[in-house]
């Protein structure tokens, strides 16, 4: 392997990097003033905090390599080459971020001018199980497969990590994620994430059986949390804030699915998800909102996602199943939906066509352990909550956001109310007592940011 480092002695400006090529397909790095330059296939390494790198096109981490990434690093993407970090299958990432110190990717365009979709975000990619055999992922040229027979499997660390302006089509019909996760096992360690404004979804899990704690999806495109092809890992407090965007596709919450196709499975959808918090783009009843904006939660194929503990308001739509073999798993308990609270005026209840299950039937299912709230008082509702109505983002431009809102809730019928007696909650949750991703201490406070355009990086 060539590897070469060249000084520059003129300053560059972040995207302003130099052109670097070698005579084979070999890595090289560029040295500039302003950072250091990835391409290709990298080997095992350590990115520092002292210094800053811009990923050029598709990188990939290699299996048996890996890559270390020191807390308070700020890695860019470059829009021209859609740069892109992927681990492959056997490849591992530590990113280990604090409080104090998270770890960035972002956009490589300059301070005010970075917008979704100016790079490729991260891929990993494992050997736990998926219900599809020996999958490609997507967005990825050359193809990458991803999934085995491991559900134990270790791709690494995320921790305090952030992930800003992501999300691509990097061919058509193929785009990526902020964060993208292909049958990434239990072994690995996903906490303290927050993906802002990227061009697809938030978090996307193609099967695996990775567990998730405090992750936030900021102002998305398409939907901010999306579960695929027999994902069965379980999520505690998650956050989802919406602005005015939305992708033509329509726009959800929580998309969950099974397979392409509506095919009978042994490995369905199974994901277990605990203390969600989901603010859409409404404030009033009054306010015009996009249209491609869809629901709360749409599932899909024959899913079986477990839901508890959570409360969701300001979609226009709440919930929908779409197929008779979603409406049956929960019928029959294969799927659990329990202590939920969901506040949707407009359309509550939707089925797909051709089910024998209605809105009606649907809505009873729900409201048999859960509670739904039609009223179009969004002040009221906040207030009732607990939540602080400023935490909406679909009423204001991203720039008036505040860069450090509260999500703590103190008051309300949030503060009570959660349960984990049902066997799908017994075990891998913490018992806490609110519903919905915080209670009087927000989680978010000092590493998470919400005005990222305004950072200087």
């Amino acid at each position: 392997m060539k590897n070469a480092i060249y000084s520059l002695a003129t300053a560059l400006l972040v995207g302003a990097f130099a052109t670097s090529c070698t005579e084979n397909d070999d890595p090289i790095e560029v040295q500039t003033s302003t950072a250091i330059e990835i391409s290709g296939n990298i080997t095992s390494r350590t990115m520092r905090a002292s210094e800053k790198y811009i990923l050029k096109g598709s990188v990939f981490v290699k299996a048996g390599q890996v890559l270390t990434i020191e807390p308070g690093t700020v890695i860019f993407g470059d829009r021209a080459t859609k740069g892109t970090l992927i681990i492959e299958r056997g490849g591992r990432i530590e990113a280990n971020g604090t409080a104090e110190k998270p770890i960035v990717f972002t956009s490589a365009s300059p301070r005010n001018e970075r917008d979704r979709g100016d790079w490729g975000g991260l891929v990993i990619l494992g050997s736990a199980n998926v219900n599809v055999p020996d999958p490609a992922i997507e967005g990825i040229t050359p193809a990458v497969n991803y999934g085995g027979t491991n559900d134990a499997d270790n791709s690494g660390t995320l921790n305090y990590v952030r992930v800003e302006y992501a999300g691509i089509e990097l061919s058509v019909n193929n785009e990526t994620n902020s964060i993208t996760m292909g049958g990434v096992g239990s072994g690995t360690t996903i906490t303290n994430c927050q993906t802002s404004f990227g061009g697809d979804d938030g978090f996307e899990w193609f099967g695996g059986s990775v567990n998730g704690r405090n992750l936030i999806a900021f102002g998305m495109w398409d939907d901010s949390f999306d579960i695929d092809f027999g994902f069965s890992g379980k999520l505690q407090f998650l956050l989802d804030v919406r602005g005015s965007s939305a992708d033509q596709s329509g726009s959800n919450g929580i998309e969950a699915d099974s397979n392409a196709n509506d095919n009978a499975t042994t490995l369905p959808t199974t994901a277990v998800i605990s203390n969600y918090t989901s603010v859409g783009p409404r404030l009033t009843a009054t306010q015009s909102i996009n249209g491609n904006f869809q629901h709360c939660i749409d599932l899909r194929r024959r899913v079986a996602m477990s839901l508890g503990n959570s409360v969701m308001i300001g979609y226009p739509r709440g919930m929908r199943m779409n197929q008779q073999s979603v409406f049956d798993n929960y019928t029959a308990g294969t799927g659990v939906l329990v202590n939920n609270i969901l506040v949707a005026d407009l359309l509550p209840f939707a089925v797909g066509s051709g089910m024998t299950a209605t809105a009606t039937t649907v809505q009873t299912l729900w409201n048999a352990t859960n509670t739904t709230i039609t009223t179009n008082d969004f002040a009221a509702n906040f207030a009732a909550l607990g939540i602080d109505p400023t935490v909406n983002l679909g009423s204001i431009l991203p720039e008036q956001y505040a860069s450090n809102p509260n999500f703590a809730v103190t008051t309300g019928t949030l503060v009570s109310g959660a349960a984990f007696t049902n066997t799908r909650f017994a075990t891998g949750f913490q018992a806490v007592t609110y519903r919905g991703a915080f209670g009087a201490t927000d989680w978010t406070d000092g590493w998470a940011e919400f005005r990222p355009n305004a950072k200087n990086y």
